[in-house]
């Protein structure tokens, strides 16, 4: 099985994503530059997300350029790996418009950021096995890749600090990119070998 379609798929899954996050935000209700400042929290939460889609997007692209096969496990971790950043325009809809009222908002923000979180480790694991033993992947990620695990952790921790101060668990989630904007660096050391 190829992986070309999962990859084009996933692209235009991401593209409409980002679309429908784009398309939720609203111009305000007057031309006074104050209705602008009102909607500071929804610009911060979209811009978040947005990030959040764009690392989650360059790490899986990354991630496919070593992967060589492809198998039904990899096709349905893919696809709730998709399920989950699809849940982004909702709760940065909701989190925009409770910024800091009230914790559910950031919760359910920080329970959508962990179940990406999950997936994306769940799809590493089916790539890796569905490519065999003397595989690229398995080289390079099989052991020692602890990246997933500590985003899960700290993800975890994110969505207890909502019940201290709700912005807490975005704040954490955004610091938490950073472990993540410069994707895997063996994958990136490897690729540079073989051109």
């Amino acid at each position: 099985m190829t992986k070309n379609r999962l990859e084009a798929f996933t692209d235009g899954v991401v593209a409409i994503i980002i679309t429908i996050m784009v398309l939720d935000l609203r111009p305000p209700e007057s031309g006074n530059p104050a209705a602008l400042w009102d909607l500071r929290y929804t610009f911060m939460a979209y811009l978040v997300s947005f990030l959040t889609l764009a690392v989650y997007w360059n790490n899986h692209h990354h991630l496919f350029q070593i992967v060589q096969r492809i198998n039904g496990a990899v096709l349905w971790s893919n696809l709730l790996f998709l399920l989950a950043i699809s849940m982004f325009p909702f709760a940065t809809s909701w989190v925009g418009a409770h910024h800091i009222d009230s914790y559910a908002p950031e919760m359910l923000y920080g329970l959508v950021v962990l179940f990406t979180n999950i997936m994306f480790y769940v799809l590493i694991q089916c790539l890796i096995k569905a490519s065999g033993t003397n595989s690229e992947i398995r080289k390079l990620l099989g052991q020692n890749y602890n990246k997933p695990l500590i985003s899960i952790a700290v993800n975890i921790v994110a969505i207890g600090l909502a019940f201290i101060w709700p912005p807490l668990t975005i704040i954490v989630d955004t610091f938490l990119l950073l472990l993540w904007v410069v994707p895997e660096r063996r994958i990136e050391i490897h690729i540079q070998k073989k051109i």
